[in-house]
C-alpha cells in the first residue's frame, strides 16, 4: 500500500502503523470481565472440535483476540477461584484451606486487602460488580444467627467496601439461601417465604426467598443490569470495570423457555450453555451500539471445570464431552476441574491469536496493571503474571512458568512446563477415585501422582516411580512458594494464619 508513495513519507506511515500497535499499551481502555460458573473447557466450540454445543458468541471472542489453550483456575471450585481473580493471590493463601463459602458465611477478603476492583478506581476507573458474589459478606445481626438477620438492613464487608461503586448481585451460588438480591450494601426486599426444590438439574437448597428473586430470571436480569451500565457509562468522563460473575451453567441449570431444547442434545445443561453464550453477545452487542467495542478489553472465563450434574454419561451418548480430553471435572485436581476456556479480547488493539501460554486466573490483576501502566505495592497480588506478553502488545513482565493447582478438599498439584505432579493419590475431588469414597483403593495406590503432560494429556501414565527427582525437586519448588506467601519476584510475605492446616502438614 505504500509502493506509490516517496520512501521518506512510506517509512513514516510504516512506523505511525507499528506505533499504534503498542501505544494502547499505557492506555485505560474499559474492562469487562465475564465468569462462567462451572463452563467445562469441552463447551466452548472454539475449543472443542467435536463439541456438540455450538457457541458463536464467544468463537467470535476468540476470533478477535486471544484463546489461551492452557488456562487454569487458582482452585476447581467456585469461592477460592473468586478469591483469586479479585485479589491477584492464591485462593488457599487465604483462611480457606478446602470447599467454599455458604450464604450466611462472613467475608473472605479482609478489608485491608487491595482488590482489582479498588485498584482501578484508584486509577480513575468507575467498577461494577453484577452478579454472584460468593465471597461472603456479613447480614446486619449476622452475629446473634441466620434466623436473627435483619433483612431490612444494610450488609456489611461486601462488595462496595472492596472497590466497587456498583453492586447488584446475591450472596452465593443460585442454589445457596437466602435467595435475595443486594443493591449496593442493601437488601432489595425482605425475604419471606420458603423455596426449595430437590430436582437434581434444577436443584436449589431449601432457604428465605424475597418475592423478587426469581431464579429462572436471575441470569437475564444480570444481563440487562450489565447492558444497562454499559449503555449508561460508556460515553463517561471515565472508563468503566465491570466484573460479570454469571450463575450459569451452574445449578440449578434453568435455561429460560426459548433455549429449552435449543442445544438438541435432550439435556438441559447444553440448552443452558447455550444461554450463557447469548450473554456474552448481548454484552458486546451493547459495546457494538455505543461505539466502544475498541476502546474495551474483554475477558472471558469460567471459575473451574464442568460439573457432574451436567449429567457426562447422557453427554457423552450424544457425543459430547464437557472436559474435552482431560481427565476429571469440576472439584478435580486432574485438568478437567481447573484448565478453562479463557478469551481475552481488544478489538483492534489485540491482535487475533492462540497462545500456550501458561496462564491462571490469578494473573487478571497484573495483566491489567500492564496495561494500564501502573505498578501496584508488593505486599499485592502476589501470585500475579502478567500475560501481555502473549499478545502483540510490548510489555517487560515476567511471564507464568509454574502453577499450584487446588481441589475441592485442598489438595495440591504442581505443574511447570509439560510436568505435573499431583500430591494426592486420587481425584482430590469428586470424581473416581474419590478421596472419602474410596479410601481403600487409595491405599494401594502411590501417594504422589507424576505425569508428562505432553504425552498423556489425560493423566493416565503415572511416572512417579521412574522420575522420583522430579517428584522431588516439584515438592521442593511448591514448598517454598508456599512458604515465601508468594510465586511472584519480591518481599516474603505472609500467609493467613489458620489453627491447622492438614494439607500442607502432610507435604512437610
Amino acid at each position: 500500500m505504500y509502493k506509490k508513495l516517496p520512501l521518506f513519507i512510506s517509512i513514516f506511515f510504516v512506523l505511525t502503523h507499528l506505533l499504534a500497535c503498542n501505544t494502547n499499551k499505557g492506555s485505560k481502555p474499559n474492562i469487562i470481565y465475564i465468569l462462567a460458573d462451572d463452563l467445562g473447557y469441552g463447551d466452548v466450540s472454539c475449543y472443542n472440535e467435536n463439541s456438540k454445543i455450538k457457541t458463536p458468541n464467544m468463537d467470535q471472542l476468540a476470533a478477535n483476540g486471544i484463546l489461551f489453550t492452557d488456562a487454569h483456575t487458582s482452585s476447581s471450585v467456585c469461592t477460592p477461584t473468586r478469591y483469586g481473580i479479585l485479589t491477584g493471590r492464591y485462593n488457599w493463601r487465604s483462611r480457606l484451606k478446602q470447599k467454599v463459602l455458604y450464604g450466611y458465611d462472613k467475608a473472605l477478603i479482609s478489608q485491608d486487602r487491595l482488590t482489582i476492583a479498588q485498584f482501578l478506581k484508584d486509577n480513575g476507573y468507575k467498577t461494577a460488580g453484577i452478579g454472584k458474589w460468593h465471597l461472603g459478606w456479613e447480614w446486619n445481626n449476622i452475629e446473634k444467627g441466620a434466623k436473627n438477620i435483619d433483612f431490612s438492613k444494610p450488609i456489611k464487608n461486601g462488595p462496595t467496601s472492596l472497590g466497587f461503586d456498583y453492586f447488584y448481585g446475591f450472596c452465593g451460588s443460585l442454589d445457596m439461601d437466602p435467595y435475595v438480591w443486594v443493591e449496593n450494601k442493601m437488601p432489595t426486599m425482605v425475604p419471606t417465604k420458603i423455596t426449595e426444590n430437590p430436582n437434581p438439574q434444577t436443584k436449589w437448597r431449601k432457604g428465605l426467598i424475597s418475592d423478587d428473586f426469581v431464579h429462572e430470571q436471575i441470569l437475564p436480569e444480570i444481563t440487562q443490569r450489565t447492558v444497562k451500565y454499559i449503555n449508561e457509562h460508556a460515553n463517561g468522563e471515565k472508563p468503566f470495570f465491570v466484573y460479570m460473575p454469571l450463575p450459569a451453567p451452574h445449578t440449578p441449570i434453568l435455561p429460560t423457555k426459548e433455549f429449552k431444547g435449543k442445544s438438541g442434545l435432550d439435556n438441559i445443561y447444553g440448552d443452558f450453555v447455550l444461554m450463557v453464550d447469548w450473554v456474552v453477545g448481548e454484552v458486546v452487542t451493547a459495546l457494538e451500539k455505543q461505539g466502544i467495542t475498541e476502546n474495551t478489553l474483554i475477558v472471558f472465563t469460567s471459575d473451574n471445570g464442568c460439573s457432574p450434574q451436567a449429567d457426562f454419561e447422557q453427554l457423552s451418548s450424544k457425543g459430547h464431552n464437557p472436559s474435552y480430553t482431560f481427565r476429571g471435572h469440576k472439584a478435580d485436581i486432574f485438568e478437567g476441574g481447573h484448565r478453562v476456556p479463557y478469551l481475552m479480547t481488544w478489538k483492534g488493539t489485540i491482535n487475533p491469536d492462540q497462545s500456550d501460554q501458561l496462564v491462571c486466573t490469578t494473573d487478571f490483576f497484573a495483566t491489567v496493571a500492564d496495561i494500564i501502566g501502573v505498578d501496584f505495592p508488593d505486599n499485592v497480588a502476589e501470585d500475579s503474571f502478567s500475560h501481555l506478553p502473549a499478545t502483540n502488545l510490548n510489555s517487560k513482565a515476567e511471564t507464568r512458568t509454574s502453577i499450584i493447582h487446588h481441589s475441592v478438599y485442598g489438595s495440591f498439584a504442581y505443574r511447570k512446563e509439560n510436568w505435573k505432579v499431583n500430591f494426592c493419590p486420587g481425584s482430590g475431588g469428586w470424581s473416581y477415585p474419590h478421596p472419602r469414597k474410596d479410601k481403600e483403593l487409595l491405599k494401594s495406590l502411590p501417594k504422589v501422582q507424576l505425569y508428562n503432560l505432553e504425552e498423556d494429556i489425560a493423566e493416565e501414565n503415572n511416572l512417579e516411580a521412574k522420575y522420583p527427582d522430579i517428584v522431588k525437586q516439584f515438592k521442593k519448588e511448591m514448598l517454598e512458594i508456599i512458604d515465601n506467601g508468594r510465586s511472584t519476584p519480591g518481599m516474603k510475605q505472609a500467609n493467613d494464619k489458620v489453627k491447622k492446616w492438614p494439607q500442607l502438614d502432610k507435604l512437610r
